[in-house]
């Protein structure tokens, strides 16, 4: 996925199932990856004849298709080339996929980040909920906010080290204005992922769709650093 990946389970005593979830993780991102000419993604938007896809790519455009109803259009996969990419959807899915099968192996303690969005389950090593910290988009070794979760999952979506790679698809595609990140935290971090994913190609206003949420909490960060944040936000506030 081009990203770092961490998995910390309270009390696994061997590395079977850190093995299994790397493993995981590593033919996702050979499936879906836009980088990749054999992904499977790949071959779908260079191919002319369509030919039958995974189970997996099946559950991944109907889900984007669906983020894309929810979100009034902000959440699209068609690039303005034409071709489509799911990774505004696919790392959340991957994430909290990863997850259940920690917990179906008996795990109740851990958490699984890639790329900054993390699934908090259960408690760390202290008997804590996971304490995850929200960076500063003009100066990444600074933490603004610190928050405790436990149960749920929360995305980051932001230029400030991707540079820009989500875009208004309701306005040219142009990249959203005065917004450097939005933070979203929801049920689990698929649902995270992808709405953030979606309110940060709406600019400033992102953050009003999240209220709307029920069961989210959002915190953004302009492009002169002031910051907007939802009314139950500060629950989590370390």
């Amino acid at each position: 996925m081009g990203m770092p990946i961490t998995v910390e389970i309270v009390g696994a005593q061997e590395s079977a199932p850190f093995t299994k979830v790397f493993s995981y993780f590593r033919q996702i991102d050979r499936r879906f990856s836009p980088y990749k000419e054999q992904s499977e993604l790949s071959k779908y938007n260079h191919s002319k004849v369509k030919t039958k896809l995974s189970p997996d790519m099946e559950e991944v455009l109907a889900l984007c298709a669906q983020t894309k109803e929810l979100s009034g259009g902000y959440f699209d996969i068609t690039r303005s080339d034409g071709t489509i990419d799911t990774s505004g959807l696919v790392k959340g899915w991957a994430i909290d996929n990863a997850a259940k099968m920690l917990k179906s192996e008996g795990f109740s303690n851990f958490y699984v980040e890639a790329g900054g969005d993390i699934q908090a389950e259960g408690f760390n090593d202290q008997d804590e909920p996971w304490a995850i910290g929200i960076r500063n988009p003009f100066k990444q070794e600074e933490i603004v906010k610190a928050i405790k979760l436990s149960g749920m999952g929360v995305a980051t979506s932001g230029t400030y080290i991707r540079g820009e790679h989500i875009y208004d698809p309701l306005n040219n595609y142009q990249s959203p204005k005065n917004v450097a990140s939005l933070t979203v935290i929801g049920p689990n971090i698929f649902e995270a992922d992808r709405f953030a994913t979606a309110a940060f190609a709406m600019g400033e206003k992102g953050v009003s769709f999240i209220a709307s949420l029920p069961g989210f909490e959002a915190y953004q960060i302009n492009n002169v650093g002031r910051a907007t944040f939802t009314q139950g936000f500060n629950s989590y506030v370390v």
